[in-house]
């Protein structure tokens, strides 16, 4: 018997076309992906699947119940982790949970079994704000929210996108034991890995069904997307003897607690560095530091020949900076966008045009100067807001997990602009959950516990331990932390 069928759906926002005559079936107790690049569709299914938008044409049924005909039915059995919204910042760990058993009728007591096996984890954090909570915590309170119910069906719209890897992969040790109980789960992922760990994936672009099958079989078939070839960087290009970032002994405490300990590294003009670490390992209050937005407790750094505890006004004017949750203001044009952050960065009127123009030739973006940023693909979005970045010409661009949730190859495109970079002298210092990507660094730290444990090339890291791929050398390090990722 299926838990889910779809059938010929079809759903357009205005001249787009979401989903284009998609059908498909999921096996009861299945473990199903939806996988495709951003735009492909695959959240308007998720939200077509659980009731929360009505398709154009076609059918759908969930656990035997038409989406459109038997909402409330349905709405009953499944659980839903959407990708950018699932719990509430301001309420306590034990309020969330509440409040969606609430929505479903239920009690945390009734449901607690249901739950126990996960939310036994986080239980001592009950009366903490889920907006305080690391990565690896809030996907375990999202996925006890949305089981707290009882349903049997579980819908996870990208649930690990901006998680560590060894969290990304306790998650998916945590879908197993669920399955195990009989319910059924549709997840998307941009995550190959976690691709593999399905038993079949649909495959959406642009809206219409390209294949279904094993995910070795669609990943082999659809390479190009999925496998693009690696990218070649000659490393000796631009970079120099000369530091542009040098630490000796930071600390940043918060009262009895060093949420970065001792750390002491530099990093060279032209050089790509990766700067890892687990969800509460310490690397972003590091670059917080770093970046002039946060003071350290104790310890020295300098920042393209700034001091960060007394003139991190001037490190902001020569640094830039690109983030995974801001980088862009949407509803702004593409040139309305470049005028805005060149001013931020204190470029003068004159320059701004001058330099405006030249990088709308380079990126091809010319037609595009007076689009709404909001429109425009993802991978449009992730080079103009690199561009942005480096647009006033900075030593260093901190980059922040600017791929998350990215298929691979849009990253290899944008991986493309940052050698770019590199290759004119600028020092890219970046954060990455993606272990394919600190591969192609020239160096790359890996902090545990708010300190450095381990620091080198891609390639002396993996002799150092023995291991086959950093993957495997951020999982050992990692698994090694003593102290709570909360």
């Amino acid at each position: 018997m299926n838990a889910i069928e779809v059938s010929h759906i079809s759903k357009s926002y205005g001249k787009v076309k979401a989903l284009d005559d998609v059908s498909f079936d999921v096996g009861q107790g299945e473990v199903f992906g939806l996988i495709g690049p951003d735009g492909a569709g695959k959240t308007t299914m998720f939200r077509i699947l659980c009731t929360l938008l009505l398709p154009e044409s076609g059918t759908a049924m969930v656990d035997g119940f038409d989406v459109v005909r038997q909402m409330t039915d349905i709405r009953r059995r499944v659980g839903y982790m959407p990708g950018k919204f699932s719990l509430y910042q301001d309420l306590t760990v034990r309020e969330n949970l509440e409040f969606f058993a609430t929505l479903f009728g239920t009690t945390v007591e009734e449901g607690y079994d249901s739950i126990k096996a996960i939310y036994s984890q986080i239980e001592r954090f009950s009366g903490r704000k889920a907006g305080a909570l690391s990565g690896g915590m809030k996907q375990k309170l999202a996925l006890s929210c949305a089981l707290v119910h009882q349903p049997s069906v579980l819908f996870l719209d990208e649930p690990t996108t901006g998680v560590d890897p060894v969290s990304r992969k306790e998650f998916w040790e945590m879908l197993s034991m669920l399955k195990e109980r009989g319910i059924t789960i549709i997840a998307s992922t941009p995550y190959l890995d976690e691709v593999r760990r399905c038993e079949r994936v649909a495959f959406l672009d642009q809206g219409v069904l390209r294949g279904i099958d094993k995910p070795d079989i669609i990943l082999d078939r659809f390479a190009d997307i999925f496998n693009p070839p690696g990218i070649e960087h000659d490393k000796t290009i631009a970079t120099t003897d000369e530091n542009v970032i040098e630490v000796e002994h930071l600390v940043k405490a918060f009262g009895t607690f060093h949420a970065v300990d001792d750390i002491s590294f530099t990093v060279r003009r032209g050089e790509i560095f990766g700067f890892l670490g687990a969800n509460g390992a310490g690397k972003t209050t590091a670059m917080h530091m770093l970046t002039g937005l946060n003071q350290p407790t104790s310890g020295t750094g300098r920042v393209a020949g700034y001091d960060i505890r007394t003139e991190h006004e001037q490190i902001k004017k020569h640094i830039g900076y690109m983030s995974q949750k801001f980088s862009l203001y949407e509803d702004l044009t593409v040139a309305e966008n470049i005028r805005l952050f060149a001013g931020i960065y204190g470029m003068n009127d004159k320059e701004i045009r001058q330099k405006t123009d030249a990088l709308l030739q380079r990126l091809k973006f010319t037609e595009h100067k007076n689009t709404i940023v909001a429109s425009l693909p993802l991978g449009w979005k992730q080079k103009l807001a690199f561009s942005v970045s480096i647009f006033h010409e900075p030593a260093i661009v901190f980059l922040d997990e600017p791929t998350g949730g990215v298929d691979p190859a849009t990253r290899r495109q944008f991986w493309e602009l940052i050698y770019d970079a590199a290759s004119r002298g600028v020092t890219v210092f970046v954060t990455t959950h993606y272990m394919d990507e600190a591969e192609y660094c020239d160096r790359i730290s890996i902090m545990v516990d708010g300190k450095i444990s381990a620091m080198g090339t891609p390639d002396e890291l993996k002799q150092q331990f023995h291991l086959p791929d950093i993957d495997h050398v951020f999982t050992y390090l990692a698994r090694k932390a003593t102290r709570s990722s909360d």
